[in-house]
């Protein structure tokens, strides 16, 4: 892709403002939840403590189908969601109620005792919707506190001080797993208590700043009284609406296959590590790492993309994701799995948040939460595809490291997809 010309170069340092700083601090704060319970925790403590002494592949298709579920509930609620919130400005209303659900409910993981796997699985599926559904209300106010040239560097800004601020938190964690006594804790099952506590105050402390800083534009659309039957119509009219815009919806396609990829693998690493039959300090240690450098390298990707555009860095990106998926087939030890954590590190914040800026370029303005609410349905249909080929796997096979093979046709045929999307403005068809 050519580089924009020199009117587009802008300088991005303008756009370091309360707004931005406010709206980015919300990555920082729900990345806690992604990386230390979804990424971290929540399989380490599943597969050693809640599930003790059940076999592994039993405990991934626990892991899969309960994601499966989050994913299918938020697919439902996301569009609906964001159809009522455009309607009444409640978009940080919403955010907030949905934040604090899942930040409570992430806590009480810290309570669930030994053995007890069907509570800890009922906790966490409600931490779980807390977490994707508020994502709805917080991706749809990209738009209020920037210009969309600054989409790109902002959307990924976001990403970058979520790699930092949930490896921040999980240093201290594996600090804490390495010498509980240091901190007061008699074992790690009080360290795993203390780190999903300290999770959801984390995520609803550094949830105020965007409550406080971050503007919120009103639409003049409305919902009837009709509630969920009339939000339920808003949703068939936000379907056909989409439909309108083709641009959108091979945007959206190509989106749903390779996200559903990329998510997999950040569902699958801590899982596929134990099955490999690497110690559990190593597997976090290497997921710490990927975070360590998302910072920078997702800021470079906005960068990048602030003057070249955001396809180009996704195209980089699945092509690192397939070449990733084919090696880790051949792995053998842990050393490798910190080399492939490394290499992941450099494109997994990247990828998610050029997809984000790209999308928000493409759809029309005056109605952001409608269309990022079916944003979010995709990607949670993408997130039911990966959690669903997971658990199907473990029950066919025991061998875990075919499921990444089947992976690549996502990236490929995402790929292709997305070089289709024309990086302007869609404007609906008038057939």
């Amino acid at each position: 892709m050519r580089p924009r010309n020199r009117d587009e170069r802008l300088s991005i340092f303008p756009i370091f403002n309360r707004r931005v700083i406010g709206w980015a601090l919300y990555d920082w704060a729900n990345s806690a939840f992604a990386l230390s319970v979804l990424a971290v925790l929540f399989p380490l403590v599943l597969g050693n403590y809640w599930s003790i002494g059940d076999d592994g592949s039993a405990v991934t298709a626990r892991l899969g189908w309960i994601t499966f579920a989050a994913s299918v509930i938020v697919c439902v609620t996301a569009p609906l969601f964001g159809t009522i919130a455009d309607a009444g400005g409640y978009r940080k209303r919403f955010l907030f109620v949905l934040a604090i659900i899942g930040a409570t409910m992430t806590a009480a993981l810290g309570l669930v005792g030994q053995g007890d796997w069907p509570l800890a699985l009922g906790v966490y599926l409600f931490a779980s919707i807390g977490y994707y559904s508020s994502v709805v209300f917080y991706d749809s106010l990209l738009i209020d506190v920037c210009e969309p040239r600054y989409y790109s560097f902002v959307s990924t800004l976001g990403f970058s001080l979520g790699y930092l601020g949930g490896a921040a938190l999980l240093a201290l964690h594996l600090w804490m797993l390495s010498s509980p006594a240091t901190f007061g804790f008699v074992d790690t099952s009080e360290v795993f208590s203390f780190a999903f506590i300290s999770v959801g105050a984390w995520w609803a402390i550094f949830l105020i700043p965007l409550l406080y800083l971050v503007p919120e534009r009103h639409s003049p659309l409305e919902v009837s009284s009709g509630a969920i039957r009339a939000a339920y119509a808003e949703l068939r009219a936000t379907m056909r609406k989409v439909g309108q815009y083709r641009n959108v919806v091979v945007f959206l396609t190509g989106y749903w296959l390779y996200i559903g990829g990329v998510f997999t693998v950040i569902f699958m690493a801590v899982n596929y590590g134990q099955r490999l039959g690497f110690d559990d300090r190593d597997l976090v240690m290497a997921l710490l790492i990927t975070n360590f450098i998302g910072f920078p390298a997702t800021l470079v990707y906005g960068f990048v993309a602030h003057h070249f555009g955001p396809k180009s860095g996704i195209y980089f990106a699945l092509l690192v994701y397939i070449g990733m998926s084919a090696w880790a087939i051949f792995m053998r030890d842990v050393q490798q799995f910190y080399v492939m954590a490394i290499v992941i590190g450099t494109v997994q914040g990247g990828v998610q948040g050029l997809s984000r800026s790209l999308y928000a370029s493409l759809i029309p303005p005056e109605q952001p939460g409608e269309f990022f609410g079916f944003y979010n349905m995709v990607t949670k249909f993408a997130h039911v595809l990966g959690p669903a080929m997971v658990a199907t796997a473990a029950m066919l096979s025991d061998d875990p490291k075919w499921v990444l093979l089947t992976l690549m046709p996502l990236f490929l045929a995402g790929a292709l997809l997305l070089s289709l999307v024309r990086t302007r403005p869609s404007e609906p068809t008038t057939e």
